[in-house]
């Protein structure tokens, strides 16, 4: 496991941990055609946030290819993944990288066996539809890429660059992409924290 600290070039900073939730296996999962400034700022930031992170494929390789074109080695197949340990699932955008994780039935099932539990979802971008069309976002304020509103069944869409409602974090796009991930980290290891974080990558 990682140790509790976020690192910048020049520093190493011990992170008090917040024991909200207990906290620590991230999931970020990728398919075919995902977003890749989504993706890596989202790993980088909770990695910094000492996270686990597991980047997980849910294609058949290991090596995935962002809409971009660039690709990204993942940590894990997403069969090789025992969801009991990890204890926030995160979704990046992307198309055709949002359409993607929608179909793919194994991860439906883990989001909605998460939502049931009450544990941690993220999602940014196209990939908040994929909660959408679970239909968990009803009556929930929530935000997405311009466009994709009307797969977000039943949500307040807000426009915001992010939205935090209960066990649920949503984000507009690639441009909120370390804003997005701050929000983890606000939510789940506290205010000062992320803070603390966002100052040395000088994201405040």
């Amino acid at each position: 496991m990682r140790p509790d600290y976020c690192r910048d070039e020049f520093h190493v900073i011990p992170l008090k941990t917040n024991n909200l939730n207990h906290m620590k296996n991230i999931a970020v999962h990728l398919a075919e055609g995902f977003e890749e400034i989504e993706a890596i700022s989202i790993i980088d930031v909770l990695r910094r946030a000492g996270f686990e992170v597991l980047v997980v494929s849910v294609s058949d390789e290991l090596v995935v290819t962002g809409s971009h074109q660039i690709k990204t080695t993942a940590d894990y197949l997403f069969d090789e993944v025992d969801y009991a340990t990890v204890d926030m699932i995160v979704l990046p955008g992307g198309m055709p990288g949002a359409e993607n994780l929608k179909a793919h039935s194994g991860l439906r099932e883990q989001i909605l066996n998460f939502n049931d539990s009450n544990k941690p979802l993220g999602a940014i971008c196209a990939a908040p539809m994929v909660l959408g069309n679970l239909g968990l976002l009803k009556d929930k304020n929530a935000t997405c890429y311009p466009g994709f509103e009307d797969e977000l069944h039943g949500a307040i869409i807000t426009g915001n660059n992010v939205e935090a409602v209960d066990n649920i974090i949503t984000g507009k796009g690639a441009g909120v992409a370390i804003e997005f991930a701050l929000k983890i980290v606000e939510t789940y290891k506290g205010k000062v924290q992320a803070k603390l974080l966002a100052e040395k990558m000088i994201a405040n």
